[in-house]
């Protein structure tokens, strides 16, 4: 009797599906209740906040002209991985399953605006050597800490931390926290970038999971909207953009503050302030 029970017991084991994380996959709707004003009408000219750059990321902001947006070889390109979700970013993910092992090899995302589809690699398979070509996704690996995905992302094509000009190089890296709680998705994101920050960079976005969306396609074809002569870059010389102070005059606030930094971000930088 004993011997039917165990083998029992072992039979329904062999039988039950392997333990498995959380599932990520599914159609999820962004929510933009963290940084609004940023993500949706957009930064303002100068709005360096809480950003921890360097003079170098701070010298290109301020050379740069939202017109150069709209020449053509700057209106299809989409936002990198490590933008795109702070944008439009209706989502959708789904993973690729070995047919034999029915292993996890990886798992892919698609984002509305512009259509970026990326692989996070879950196979342990190793990043490309450094002189291997980079794109706006990057090469991603992944792998489950509990209920958690840790993404690390190298090979990015360099793009940028905030939409008004602050940049991010192509030597940065990538790490993000995926957690799921419920019908909420959450993701949380740090750069590295030696070239642009003093210290990582973090954010949060999230989303609602919606089984009703239906991501529509996202042509886009370039057209010259401006006319200019050929070789024009629309762009401010150093100390030549008389827009920059507008953004803490708007809103009474510090010139020093508005212009960023590592030290704005934390709360010693009041006591400073108030010398």
């Amino acid at each position: 009797m004993q011997k039917a029970i165990r083998l029992l017991a072992i039979a329904l084991l062999l039988g039950a599906p392997a333990f498995a994380q959380v599932d990520p996959t599914g159609e999820w709707a962004p929510r933009f209740h963290e940084d609004q004003p940023e993500r949706i009408p957009g930064p303002d000219i100068g709005d360096y906040l809480g950003l921890p750059i360097n003079d170098a990321a701070r010298l290109r902001g301020d050379s740069w002209d939202a017109s150069l947006l709209t020449l053509p070889e700057h209106q299809c390109k989409p936002h990198p991985a490590d933008y795109s979700p702070r944008g439009p970013a209706n989502l959708r993910i789904w993973k690729e399953v070995d047919r034999e092992s029915q292993q996890t090899i990886a798992y892919h995302t698609h984002i509305s605006w512009q259509a970026p589809e990326r692989t996070i690699w879950m196979d342990g398979r190793a990043h490309p050597p450094e002189y291997a070509a980079h794109t706006w996704q990057g090469f991603s690996t992944g792998k489950w800490e509990g209920d958690m995905l840790t993404v690390t992302t190298t090979h990015l094509k360099a793009g940028w931390i905030r939409r008004n000009g602050i940049p991010r190089s192509d030597r940065a890296t990538l790490t993000e926290h995926w957690i799921r709680h419920g019908d909420n998705l959450t993701l949380v994101s740090i750069i590295s970038d030696p070239a642009y920050l003093s210290e990582p960079f973090i954010r949060t976005t999230n989303w609602v999971l919606d089984p009703r969306q239906n991501i529509a396609p996202y042509p886009c074809e370039a057209v010259v909207e401006v006319d200019r002569p050929k070789g024009t870059v629309p762009h401010h010389l150093p100390g030549e953009n008389t827009f920059l102070a507008e953004f803490a005059a708007k809103h009474n606030l510090p010139a020093i503050a508005a212009r960023g930094g590592a030290e704005t971000m934390y709360p010693e930088f009041k006591q400073k302030l108030g010398k």
